[in-house]
């Protein structure tokens, strides 16, 4: 194989001028942390204060889908790079270290998950996990305990947050493994390090795909305790590819437009792109989301189907048809064909339309709650008149405030990430494939 990493020269398209961060792009840093201070500042202000009608239960569940929201764009980033050793790809060398660079925010994320510790040391975690208080569980809603008593070996604060620990382990680790591994090769050179890191992918995308799915069973599924579905995980999985191939194809458009990656990104590389956007954010997340309500809907078991009633009631609806179609439908259809992949301004657009809808996608799987009643009615039409009123409350300012606040100190650890950093690694024995790429 032909390495990539000759002398480069003014010419070449690995000088130094076309793969280091512009110095203008570090502006986007700090308007990360101007936005997280203010998003996340103001956010917990609004819940402190009551602003906007806000409860203090819809702030923390606000703030836990903005947190879900940034985990799942590391996260999507993390099994792209993880995937692309697993199978040794040449094409994906150029976009690969855009990708670890926002994986990297794995080391730091949990410290955005140290308010529910704050949260669950007052007492009051049972705001959003009702499983978090038992005695109180019990006796409001004696049905749901009887059920949630038999998982408390698994749902038990101690043991909660200890899976949590591992969770953040786990993915920090092997954000790091990769990123280290691969800066360090810019300097040596050492295929040897390229070989480690195919090694371990293996094993690396058993532990991704284990702590993924009990990470959304602990923090997702279990906001209804007494329900439960098998594919659940799998479902978050495609959320969070659908975030981490959008923020992807963000900052590669974006980096292209500053005038960098001259000669290493091309329409082909958009192009696969925009493909894995396709498959995994459109047509898988679809398949995954049909099977798991079309499963639940055949075997018509109460304490199944009462998580999908609860979004069908009141405002909970439109929302629904929403996902169907904004998630789905829409840009299946749109970017089907294959020049909308292949140009860079329509494919920014697809990736802030994903994003879009992924985050309403985690807000309809947090907010809404299962009525406690809904197994004394008879008749759909009798639960639906009762419940017609319900509101969704998603333009609550609390919502896009953590949402910003979020998005802002991911947005500030990636770009800090890549100013150390060369954008490609130079030296991996695969960049040439890369640079000479093309789709069929």
């Amino acid at each position: 194989m032909s390495h990539a990493h000759a002398q480069a020269t003014s010419e070449s398209p690995l000088a130094a001028s076309n793969i280091t961060l512009p110095a203008k792009a570090l502006v986007v840093r700090n308007l990360g942390v101007i936005g997280a201070v203010i998003g996340l500042g103001g956010g917990f202000a609004v819940a402190a204060t009551g602003a906007f009608g806000t409860t203090v239960a819809h702030a923390w569940r606000a703030y836990l889908i903005a947190f879900l929201f940034g985990l799942s764009m590391c996260l999507g980033a993390l099994f792209f790079v993880t995937i692309q050793h697993l199978v040794r790809a040449g094409w994906s060398v150029a976009v690969r270290r855009i990708a670890e660079a926002i994986a990297l925010n794995l080391r730091w994320i949990w410290l955005l998950f140290l308010p529910f510790a704050v949260l669950w040391f007052l007492g009051k975690a049972n705001m959003i996990w009702i499983w978090a208080d038992m005695e109180s569980l019990r006796a409001n809603n004696p049905a749901e305990y009887h059920i949630v008593h038999a998982k408390e070996g698994f749902l038990n604060p101690t043991f909660f947050w200890s899976r949590a620990a591992a969770y953040f382990v786990i993915w920090a680790f092997l954000a790091n493994f990769y990123f280290s591994n691969s800066v360090k090769q810019d300097s040596s050179g050492d295929i040897a390090l390229s070989e480690r890191m195919q090694k371990w992918s293996g094993p690396a995308a058993i532990l991704f795909g284990l702590s993924i799915s009990f990470a959304a069973f602990d923090w997702i599924m279990s906001l209804s305790p007494a329900w439960f579905s098998t594919m659940f995980g799998v479902y978050f999985f495609a959320g969070c590819c659908t975030a981490g191939y959008s923020t992807m194809i963000l900052c590669t458009v974006r980096l292209k437009s500053l005038g960098t990656l001259k000669g290493i990104v091309s329409n082909e590389h958009f192009q696969d792109l925009g493909k894995l956007l396709w498959a995994f954010g459109m047509v898988f997340w679809a398949y995954i989301a049909f099977s798991q309500y079309m499963l639940i809907w055949y075997a018509n078991i109460p304490e199944e189907t009462g998580w999908f009633l609860a979004r069908q009631l009141g405002g909970w609806a439109p929302l629904s048809f929403a996902l169907l179609f904004g998630h789905f439908a829409i840009p299946f259809l749109m970017f089907i064909s294959r020049w909308p992949k292949r140009y860079g301004p329509s494919l920014a657009f697809a990736g802030v339309w994903m994003l879009c809808f992924h985050y309403v996608d985690l807000y309809w799987l947090v907010m809404p709650e299962i009525p406690h009643d809904i197994g004394t009615f008879k008749t759909y039409s009798e639960i639906a008149t009762k419940y017609e009123n319900q509101v969704t409350h998603f333009g609550n300012p609390v919502n896009f405030l953590f949402l910003f606040g979020v998005i802002g100190a991911v947005g500030a650890g990636t770009v800090t990430t890549l100013s150390r950093v060369a954008l490609v690694p130079k030296k991996d024995p695969r960049l040439a494939d890369s640079l000479r790429f093309e789709n069929m």
